[in-house]
Parts: structure tokens; C-alpha cells; sequence
């Protein structure tokens, strides 16, 4: 099971928009996620910065590549396209942490 963090950005403001969005995730999205192998998925706010931190599991990280082929991928990019940074394909920048530490 590879473990992967990653940042974003929210624009300013939009810090309860962002949870609402997310505590309404499409069923469809969440299925989709699932089916990838992808577990344990969390994202969290620094608020004073505006920056997001995510965590996730994935059974085979390879299977994240097609993830962004997806039609369901490419509308939820676009439906949050208007609240954080992203991509000219719409997709959220993301910038991936390297791990330093792990206790088990």
C-alpha cells in the first residue's frame, strides 16, 4: 500500500465553500476513488495560508495515472475550478511531499 501527501491551494475566502463541496462529494466521484484502491483519503486546511493538505492510500499508485481520463475526474475539476489553484486542464495544482517520517 504506498502512502501519499500532497499540497494545494484554496484561494482566499473560499474555506467554507471548499468543505461543503467536499462534505457533498459525488457518489460517483467516491466510487470511482474507491475502485482506484484509493483509501483512507483525507485533506486538511491551514487556515492562515490557505493552503490544503492531502493524505491518501493506494494500493497501486500507478493506478492514479488514469484517474485525470476519467469523465467524472475532469467535472469535478472543473465544478472546483473556481476556488483553488489549478492547471490549465483544470486540474488542482498539487505538489507532492516527500515523507520524512512515519511511526507505526
Amino acid at each position: 500500500m504506498d502512502r501519499l501527501a500532497f499540497k494545494m491551494k484554496l484561494l482566499p475566502g473560499f474555506e467554507a465553500e471548499y468543505k461543503k463541496r467536499h462534505d457533498q462529494l459525488w457518489p460517483e466521484l467516491s466510487s470511482l476513488l474507491k475502485q482506484t484502491g484509493i483509501s483512507d483519503y483525507s485533506i486538511f486546511l491551514e487556515e492562515e495560508s490557505g493552503s490544503l493538505f492531502g493524505f491518501l492510500k493506494a494500493e497501486n499508485k500507478a493506478a492514479l495515472d488514469n484517474l485525470p481520463a476519467q469523465a467524472i475526474m475532469q467535472k469535478w475539476w472543473a465544478y472546483m475550478s473556481d476556488i483553488m489553484e489549478v492547471n490549465p486542464d483544470r486540474s488542482p495544482v498539487s505538489i507532492p511531499l516527500k515523507e520524512v517520517f512515519y511511526l507505526t
